[in-house]
């Protein structure tokens, strides 16, 4: 049996490759029928965004990324409701539905999978 992977992503699309590397990953391992949820925390709700200018920073748009996830299998999406809340984002604005999850849940969560990657 495959073991679990919860992918924690907490970058800004524009901050770096952490973030395209977390959807990469995610993708891949949807490709491969892995077991694979992702929690996007801290600047990492960004990505989740819907109206983003990646082209002024000359950076890829992740948004096409994001919402390919289920085809791959990926439909266990979370985001830490604090983190939407710090940042004053509404589910309005999210391109892609995500389950809000609070600091109790988050522990929850991470205890229900083998192994755990933060990027």
């Amino acid at each position: 049996m495959a073991k679990s992977v919860l992918l924690i992503s907490r970058q800004a699309p524009w901050a770096g490759l952490g973030a395209a590397e977390a959807l990469d990953i995610a993708l891949a391992a949807g490709a491969f029928d892995l077991p694979l949820a992702m929690l996007f925390m801290d600047d990492g709700v960004l990505q989740l965004l819907e109206q983003q200018q990646p082209q002024q920073l000359e950076q890829k748009n992740l948004c096409a990324n994001l919402q390919a996830l289920p085809m791959f299998g990926i439909e266990q999406l979370y985001v830490a409701q604090h983190c939407l809340q710090q940042r004053g984002l509404a589910d309005a604005e999210l391109a892609v539905a995500v389950e809000r999850i609070d600091d109790t849940q988050i522990q929850q969560l991470i205890r229900q999978f083998d192994h755990v990657v933060t990027l």
